[in-house]
């Protein structure tokens, strides 16, 4: 009798081992496609919108702390003039006008940097999903891209602050909503006047600073110390930020001479590049003028982007952790 309970017992374990094997297998595939950071699909999603709340965030401290230099570096890359000379009018103008067109950035660059990390991510995970066996620079070169692309749907607030950061619009455009319905008796295309540049800058700049960031952030020595961990962000992200920008610098002189236009023909990239190229004196290094300003910002600005996005982002998964 007891042999035969023995073996009725045997029997059933040896039917249940395959399927259990089974869905074991299966389960490590789920997880290999997916992202490192969850093995469930429901975890997944989470942690997606969380890089876009992240990414907001983010936005919002680096905006608030870096809009005058930014505003400095502008007028350095429309009329060409030294840093002085621009710090100069801004002082003119007084404080009224020093955070004038901040409505613009703010939301655009909010939205922007959401779309960016949180895109990415979601872009990524999909690849890795669809294509497993792609070599991992090229999905996370594509994925970039793509979240670089996705982002120039917001174009039309980064149109409306370039007009208004401009001194001569100053009597033209009251706010970033005013000059966004001027805007509109002229047709769609003119809110996506310098398209080329911006899809150029935008999926180039995202592939070098997701390809490397998480690569430069690995040579600092392993630490447990949030406030180490926060400086040695902080320091990758800015250096990061600082090439990128010097870079593409140029890319966004022509593309700050594209937008200045309202109305009229659409002058391609490479025509208005050899305008301006024409207009400073045929001279690479009158091209980056405003440089110093740039990079300064740019090294501040990712800085604080990337310092801030990895604290949010910990802060949050922290919360989700507490509250499971």
């Amino acid at each position: 009798m007891k042999q035969d309970e023995a073996s009725t017992v045997q029997q059933c374990m040896s039917s249940i081992a395959p399927t259990t094997d089974q869905f074991a297998s299966k389960g490590g595939q789920n997880i290999a496609l997916g992202s490192s950071s969850g093995p469930t699909k429901t975890s997944t999603n989470g942690d997606v919108y969380k890089e876009f709340i992240s990414g907001w965030g983010a936005a919002v401290i680096n905006i608030s702390l870096t809009f005058p230099l930014n505003k400095v570096m502008f007028r350095q890359q429309l009329h060409g003039i030294r840093s002085h000379t621009a710090f100069e009018e801004l002082r003119k103008e007084g404080l009224k006008n020093l955070y004038r067109g901040l409505p613009a950035p703010l939301l655009q660059k909010t939205c922007s940097l959401s779309i960016m990390f949180g895109c990415y991510e979601k872009y990524l995970r999909l690849i890795r999903q669809q294509a497993p066996k792609m070599h991992v620079i090229v999905q996370q070169s594509t994925a970039a891209i793509l979240a670089g692309c996705t982002e120039a749907l917001l174009m039309p607030l980064e149109r409306t602050q370039v007009l208004l950061l401009d001194k001569a619009y100053h009597d033209h455009f009251q706010n970033t909503w005013h000059a966004l319905r001027e805007l509109k008796s002229y047709g769609v295309s003119e809110y996506y006047r310098g398209l080329t540049p911006i899809l150029l800058r935008n999926g180039l700049s995202n592939a070098v600073f997701f390809g490397f960031r998480t690569r430069l952030k690995e040579q600092f020595p392993s630490t447990q110390s949030y406030a180490v961990n926060a400086i040695e962000d902080f320091v990758s992200g800015a250096c990061l930020g600082a090439f990128i920008s010097t870079v593409f610098y140029p890319v966004n002189v022509v593309k700050t001479h594209m937008q200045k236009t309202v109305g009229g023909p659409f002058p391609g990239i490479i025509a208005t590049g050899k305008v301006v190229f024409e207009e400073r004196g045929r001279a690479w290094k009158k091209m980056f003028r405003g440089v110093h300003v740039n990079y300064t910002r740019s090294f501040l600005s990712w800085g604080i982007i990337n310092a801030s996005y990895e604290l949010l982002r910990k802060l949050l998964r922290a919360g989700k952790d507490e509250e499971e």
